[in-house]
Formats: C-alpha cells, structure tokens, sequence
C-alpha cells in the first residue's frame, strides 16, 4: 500500500470519526464528516451538526479558509448537488477551488446519486470514489433505506437471560440486562429518531421511554403499538412533553378514547381496518411523518410480529448470563412459527461483543432463506 493510501486512509477515518459522534443529531439527514489537508497538514475539519444548517464540507472549508485552493477535501458522502435547505456543497467545493475531491461513498439520495461527483469533474477538480465505501454506508445505513424508500429504518433492541426470557412468569423484568447494556440503550434511543413499544409493555412497565445521557440529547418519538387504545392518560410517557408521542391504533378505536389521548398530547394514528394494527401500514404511515429510523422495544408478540412481517432492519440483543425458567415467562419472540428448520429466518453479519457482564448479539435478518 502506498504511503498516499495510507495518508488518504487515515484522513477518512478521522472524517467517519466525525460523523459518527453526530449520530442521532441530524434528524432524517445523513451524518457527514469532512476533512481538508493542504501540503500534509489538516486545516479545516468539520461534521454534519443538525438539519438545516451547514453540512460537513461548509464547516471545513469555511475552518480551511484560503488554504483551502489545492487542497484535498475528503469527505464521508457525495457532496450534494441540489438546493435543499442549505446550497449546494459542490458548488462551495469549487468556488474554494480545491484541487482534490476524495469521497467515501455516493449518496443514494435520487436528487444527488452521482450528480455531486459529476459536477465537481465538470469543474476540473480530481474526484476518486470508494475509499472506506462499506465503513460509511454501514455508518449511514438508517438514512440510505429511508432516502430512497421512504420506509423507516427498524432496530429491535432487546434483552434475555440464557433461556430466551424477556421476563419472568410474573411478568418482572427489572432487570434483565446489567448497568452497562442499559447505557448503551439510552446511547441507542437519541440515535433514533423513534422509540417503539407494545401497549402491553406500556401497561406493564410505564416506561417514560426518554433519552436519559448525562449530556443533552435529541429525545425520539415515543411510538406506542396500541389497537383498542388502552394506554392510560396517567402513563409516564404521556406526562412528559419533551418529544412527540404517537399511538398507533385501527380505524374502529373508540372515538372517546382517541380524544382522550389527542387531548393528552398524543397524535393518533389509525392504520388499518382490521382488529390489530397494521404494522406495515404504520411503518409507511410514520415514515410519511419523517420518522427515518426506529429502535424496537417491544415485547414477544410484537417483536415476533414485526420480523414475521420482515419489517425489521436490524437485530441488537444482550444476553444475560441469568436462567429464569418458565413456560409462561415471555420469549423475544411470540409467534406462530414455522413448521421446518429450514424455514427459520435467519441473520447475516452477525458480531459479538461484551457490555459488562453480558453479551450483545448484532446482525441482520435474511428474509429470503425464510420459507424459500
């Protein structure tokens, strides 16, 4: 590997570096970091903070100033090509009159898929694409699905003890995972644009379902699965008016009780006509609403159900190093089944890693191995 490789890796690392810590701050944009090096020397840095506002390359170039002509600007993602909320980061790039243009990898966002790197070549600069390409779409993956399907990006987070356990026969689940993967699971919820639970957990925990960081955050939507809309006006979620709260309910929910919540605070959504909330209507229902990206928090019977329905993106669960026992303690997931082995849904890319005395499972579903 070349020296200029190495020199170009390392610059995109600090680059992903960056964005990744704005995780969870810019609502359903992209987390973008930029880096400009003039002879050898770093001389602007900068991220993507907030929607809205300057994007990554503004913040270097503007920190870069008249260093910035002949420099190399690296960056996580095409810079954009199209007037949004902010101009385009293109045009900024040449009017910088940088001379080398190194890129992570191409937006998937159809108003700029490929157009970004197209204009800077027209304007003469040096583009090379697809340094750290699966580091930053990894990185991206919640706003890659939602820019182009419009569909949120669905984490299940869960807990169990060795045995597969949600919770005890009684229903406590106080707790299963230990101090150290319950942090992590605040750290998950701000980087989240939706926090999602079945009334069931609702009635049973009243959770406040809120970002609790010893620093502020961004706090999600609180997204409650709940047909015969039986949260009650008292719930702790509904107490607290730091973020939206969203009840998905069916077209025949009892009027009273939809005023009620709506009075309460709540936006109640109805979707589907049927007995049960039709969670792939929800899902397109809330990414209408620009919810790009929900953590899962849900019980057995809505866990099993969202990946029956391959509605889930990604799998986190921490296992506990506890056996409960049981036949009636609840299990991640409740659901009919499948009669073969064979037909299992299975998960790809699956890591493993240690949180304090228990160990988190990461990966994805296959759906197309299920019944195939």
């Amino acid at each position: 590997m070349s020296i200029e490789l190495l020199n170009d890796e390392m610059y995109m690392r600090l680059a992903l570096d960056m964005a990744q810590k704005a995780k969870g701050q810019t609502d359903i944009n992209p987390i973008v970091g930029c880096v400009v090096v003039k002879d050898g020397r770093i001389v602007g840095l900068g991220a993507h903070l907030r929607r809205g506002e300057g994007h990554a390359e503004v913040h270097a170039l503007g920190m870069a100033g008249d260093q910035a002509e002949d420099a190399t600007v690296y960056v996580t993602l095409e810079p954009c090509s199209h007037h949004g909320r902010t101009p385009p980061c293109c045009e900024r790039i040449i009017a910088a009159k940088a001379k080398r243009v190194v890129v992570a990898c191409t937006d998937p966002n159809p108003q700029v898929a490929g157009r970004g790197i197209a204009r800077l070549r027209e304007a003469g600069i040096e583009v090379e694409v697809g340094l750290l390409e699966q580091e930053s779409l990894r990185m991206n993956e919640m706003f890659n699905k939602y820019i182009v399907s419009r569909l949120p990006f669905v984490t299940m987070k869960s807990a169990m003890t060795l045995d597969g356990k949600l919770a005890a026969k009684t229903g406590d689940s106080r707790y299963v995972s230990g101090p150290e993967a319950r942090a992590v699971t605040h750290t998950l919820r701000h980087q989240h644009m939706g926090i999602m639970v079945g009334v069931e957990t609702a009635l049973a925990d009243d959770p406040e379902l809120s970002t609790r960081l010893s620093v502020p955050a961004v706090h999600p939507a609180r997204i409650i699965v709940d047909s015969k809309l039986r949260l009650p006006l008292e719930a702790r979620l509904l107490q607290d008016r730091t973020a939206r709260i969203i009840v998905l309910t069916v077209d025949g929910a009892d009027p009273a009780r939809r005023a009620a919540l709506e009075a309460a605070g709540a936006e109640v959504i109805a979707c589907g006509s049927g007995s049960r909330v039709d969670l792939a209507e929800a899902m397109r229902k809330l990414g209408e609403r620009e919810i790009g990206s929900i953590l899962l928090e849900g019980g057995g019977k809505l866990n099993g159900a969202m990946l029956e329905q391959g509605l889930i993106d990604k799998l986190l669960l921490f296992i506990a190093p506890k056996v409960i026992g049981g036949a009636a303690a609840t299990n991640v997931f409740d659901f009919q089944g499948f009669e073969l082995m064979a037909d299992a849904i299975t998960f790809k890319d699956m890591q493993v890693e240690r949180v304090g005395q228990d160990v988190l499972l990461s990966g994805y579903p296959n759906y197309t191995t299920a019944r195939s």
